[in-house]
């Protein structure tokens, strides 16, 4: 493996970490914490402080770990976008990675700005916009599945990793 195949591949590594962890976060303690902390009125601590910050860490550690799979993928990202054999199965993760990181930038990310008064909302649109963040969260973690079990398995081939 040379050094720039290497660096890519733990870069995807602890940045797809990074994304998953946070979306697990999200989705199994920051959304019952949120809900418990705003019914007893303490909710604004953790979108002012907490919220920003992981939501940006969970952004671009999606960006990052897109875009070192690519790297990783090189001169075989075409083919296996195109579902190609030996290339499919890491098809498969990269489009299912692909939906993700679009769902986070495209959706997510723009109601939470709403939500943290980065774009101007009403209430019915801040309601509106949690609903449709928390849902686009949980396809994402449903998703992730999948998409982490192609990751896993798709380089098994040796012709897909250079050997």
């Amino acid at each position: 493996m040379d050094v720039v195949s290497g660096l890519a591949r733990w870069i995807h590594f602890l940045a797809g970490i990074m994304w998953i962890g946070m979306l697990y976060f999200f989705n199994f303690v920051n959304a019952p914490a949120m809900a418990e902390a705003n019914k007893e009125g303490n909710g604004g601590v953790i979108t002012k402080h907490i919220m920003p910050r992981a939501l940006a860490y969970f952004r671009w550690g999606a960006v990052l770990t897109w875009i070192a799979g690519a790297a990783l993928a090189g001169p075989w990202l075409g083919k296996a976008l195109l579902l190609q054999p030996p290339y499919a199965a890491i098809g498969m993760g990269a489009w299912l990675g692909t939906i993700m990181l679009l769902n986070v930038w495209g959706i997510i990310w723009r109601n939470q700005k709403k939500l943290l008064g980065l774009t101007p909302a009403t209430d019915e649109e801040k309601t509106r916009a949690r609903r449709i963040a928390f849902l686009a969260s949980r396809v994402n973690t449903m998703l992730s599945i999948p998409m982490l079990f192609f990751m896993a398995n798709g380089f098994t081939h040796k012709s897909a990793v250079g050997l």
